[in-house]
């Protein structure tokens, strides 16, 4: 059970944020040779590409959402935690911010974007399912 989305702390997921998904599926498909599939959460107003090398997911991609407006194309990464929202509230305790306050993605778990006092961004995650 010591899987990265069952372990606190453990980077467990990585996802492109970008503006042409097609391009970027063409681009990192032949790049890295990686399977690149629709994820069985998309949907006709969010299309999510999950990306695996052999039979396992390890990442996504999806088009930058109209709330990032402005926001360049970007890969992010998730770190598994044992609590989103007591993450969150540490985080700035130790004097980062909140850049997208823990919420729910379907089916998947609750996340939310934070950054570091530096400026660095990273994302946490708390499965609804353990995995493995």
């Amino acid at each position: 059970m010591n899987q990265p989305c069952n372990t606190h702390g453990a980077f467990s997921w990585c996802e492109l944020l970008t503006t042409d998904t097609d391009a970027a599926k063409q681009f990192y498909g032949k790049l890295f040779n990686w399977t690149l599939e629709p994820a069985p959460i998309s949907t006709p107003e969010m299309e999510y590409t999950l990306v695996k090398y052999g039979s396992e997911p390890a990442g996504g991609m999806m088009k930058l959402p109209a709330t990032a407006e402005g926001v360049p194309p970007h890969w992010g990464v998730y770190v598994t935690v044992d609590d989103v929202d007591a993450t969150a509230e540490l985080a700035v305790e130790l004097g980062g911010k909140i850049c997208l306050p823990p919420q729910d993605i379907p089916q998947v778990g609750r996340f939310c974007v934070l950054q570091d006092p530096q400026g660095a961004m990273i994302s946490a995650i708390t499965y609804f399912q353990h995995c493995g």
